[in-house]
């Protein structure tokens, strides 16, 4: 049995003047919207820029003022040099001319002082010394001495008793007449020891004084003593 189908209700017929015009209206909405985004654009020639930018940037040059130089300094005064005519027969003042050499010789004159003569002060006779040229000796030298000492000094009781021993060292003033005076102590080893030392030197007989610039003077001497138990 065939079907048929009203003319109004059939859905084919219409659908190709719907897409003709969708197509119509698209190119439509195309075309204004390209003419809407048109814009002007200005063009700048190279030569109009240059220009503005080198009116822009020119600085007004300026020049120093011409200055007129100073004025020349005024001419030293001239001196007329005056000549005074004498007559032959007047005399003139005779004047001495000094040289240089005379001008020196004058200065030295007046600057030399004559160097104060220094004398030379004379040792006190109590002045006492420790190193002179010739220094005292003991009559018979060094070996003498060593001998008078040896058999001058008596080995104290007390010492001997407590093995006490050493040596004890004197110093003494050599006169200038040759006497031993002012003789103490040192270096002493025990009071028995040490007095013993002493006495043995007040008996020394008178040395030779010792000498300074040929004259006799006092001088200091140490001796030492030796104390043994054999």
């Amino acid at each position: 049995m065939e079907i048929k189908k009203s003319p109004k209700a059939d859905l084919e017929g219409g659908k190709t003047l719907s897409v003709l015009m969708g197509l119509v209206i698209a190119l439509a909405v195309l075309f204004v919207g390209f003419e809407w985004g048109t814009f002007d654009i200005q063009v700048v020639t190279a030569s109009e820029g240059v220009a503005d930018i080198i009116a822009e940037e020119e600085i007004e040059i300026t020049r120093p003022e011409d200055t007129p130089p100073p004025p020349p300094p005024p001419p030293a005064p001239v001196v007329a040099e005056v000549l005074t005519v004498v007559d032959d027969d007047v005399e003139l003042e005779q004047q001495d001319i000094l040289t240089t050499e005379d001008s020196q010789q004058d200065a030295q004159l007046q600057t030399y002082v004559a160097p104060a003569v220094v004398e030379e002060e004379e040792e006190s006779e109590n002045h006492i010394f420790t190193v002179v040229e010739t220094m005292p000796s003991f009559p018979g030298g060094d070996p003498a001495l060593l001998l008078f000492i040896k058999n001058s000094v008596r080995y104290p009781v007390i010492a001997q008793e407590n093995g006490i021993q050493g040596r004890v060292t004197v110093s003494f003033t050599v006169n200038r007449d040759g006497s031993v005076v002012d003789a103490e102590v040192l270096r002493g080893v025990d009071p028995s020891l040490d007095k013993e030392a002493l006495r043995v030197v007040g008996t020394m007989p008178k040395w030779s004084p010792g000498l300074q610039r040929g004259k006799p003077v006092r001088v200091k001497y140490n001796v030492p003593i030796n104390f043994r138990l054999q």
